[in-house]
């Protein structure tokens, strides 16, 4: 089943690398148009899904992740209306030179040609990459989990539909509709006709595709993010700024876990941002060097062995106290997954070393981690998070899914 998938997709990257940028973008308008008139087929398909995995005892966390609602799923269709109003990245020319013997070279940007992606519980990716897909010029094969499979078969109707009245072909954007999970397997062989994997999901499904696949494979998306609170840090902004970074939304992987804290504030921030952030709701886990700066409170609990090494997607934040900027800078390299830390500070060299020394994909002065998101930073959309080195950091939106090809011109030049 699947080696006729990837047949069907490579054939299909073929022709949408014609298609024009109107016609990729009357796509798009149809799809944010079809999400909404479809929206009662795909919420109740979604009540299905969110049911079987209360039934089945889904964390909290992947529940908030699989549950779509009217305001979700507008959101989701305004974001593919962004991603309408965005450049086209496909045929861009760059780093035009002309050699001495009067070959004309440049680099043009092209598709990286068919995309694999593998999900759990966020059925807003089947929208998102397909939608980003398409605007670069990919074909892609998709294979959420089977907590999403009916809001999953819903929402590919609606871009199936949107394809069809930009005259594209279907096979642009393929959905595996079964749950065994044999089939991730068959996908990350699909070397042939798949480019790229892109999984999202926990480690373990990282892991997985890094051990199993014969395909390049971007990795990210897990965050264990940290803001360090200097010496010299605006202590009120800094209880909004890690109160947002917390709470805002806690279950998605730019959310906040630890907050490390100057020891020279530690005695006034650390009650006032116990108190701040209780009354949300949000409960802490200690490293002995914050215990001494905090009452017996039901709320704070001593760290566990491995707490500072744990993505929560809840509503629980660690709390350390550190001696210097080097210490946090240490604490954040030991325990850190590179996706976003952030410093608060007033002091221009303290966030000049911190960015210079804070190997992440996204880093932060004075400013939320809830921030490290495709949309807030003006991409549209991101088809995922990279916290690896190549091809691609943070969020990844339309350029991150095109390669360059050297194009040269000459004038019957031989090499002599």
């Amino acid at each position: 089943m699947l080696e006729a998938m990837g047949q069907r997709a490579k054939a299909a990257a073929r022709q949408l690398a014609r298609a024009t940028t109107d016609q990729k973008n009357a796509a798009l308008v149809a799809l944010a148009d079809r999400l909404w008139a479809d929206r009662v087929e795909i919420l109740a398909a979604n009540a299905i899904d969110v049911e079987a995995a209360k039934a089945n005892g889904l964390s909290a966390a992947m529940i908030d992740r699989l549950l779509l609602n009217e305001a979700r799923l507008a959101g989701i269709a305004a974001d593919q209306r962004n991603v309408v109003t965005l450049p086209d990245p496909v045929g861009e020319i760059f780093e035009a030179s002309t050699l001495p013997n009067g070959l004309a070279i440049h680099k043009q940007r092209v598709p990286l040609g068919v995309l694999g992606v593998i999900y759990e519980a966020r059925p807003n990716v089947t929208v998102d990459v397909a939608g980003l897909a398409l605007k670069t010029g990919n074909a892609v094969i998709l294979r959420g989990g089977s907590e999403t499979l009916n809001s999953n078969r819903a929402l590919v109707n609606s871009i199936q539909y949107a394809l069809a009245q930009a005259e594209l072909p279907g096979d642009i954007v393929q959905f595996i509709d079964d749950a065994d999970r044999a089939r991730v397997t068959e996908l990350l062989a699909l070397d042939h006709y798949v480019d790229m994997i892109i999984p999202r999901g926990g480690a373990g499904l990282h892991q997985f595709c890094r051990e199993h696949s014969r395909i390049p494979v971007i990795t990210g998306g897990i965050g264990i993010c940290h803001l360090f609170v200097d010496e010299s840090a605006d202590l009120d902004a800094a209880l909004k700024i890690i109160f947002n970074a917390k709470t805002q939304r806690p279950t998605v992987c730019n959310a906040l876990d630890t907050a490390l804290i100057h020891r020279a504030v530690a005695a006034e921030f650390l009650p006032r941002l116990v108190d701040y952030l209780g009354v949300a709701g949000v409960t802490f886990r200690t490293d002995p060097s914050a215990q001494p700066y905090l009452v017996t409170d039901p709320r704070v609990n001593p760290a566990g062995p491995d707490d500072f090494d744990t993505e929560w997607l809840a509503l629980i934040l660690g709390l350390k106290v550190v001696g210097s900027l080097d210490e946090a800078i240490e604490h954040i390299e030991a325990h850190s997954t590179a996706h976003s830390d952030g410093i608060l500070t007033r002091t221009d060299e303290h966030a000049a070393r911190f960015i210079a020394e804070v190997d992440s994909a996204a880093v932060y002065v004075n400013a939320s981690t809830r921030f490290t998101d495709g949309s807030q930073f003006g991409l549209g959309a991101e088809v995922a998070i990279s916290t690896q080195r190549l091809h691609a950091r943070g969020p990844m939106g339309l350029r991150e899914l095109t390669t360059y090809k050297w194009v040269v011109i000459g004038q019957g030049h031989v090499r002599p």
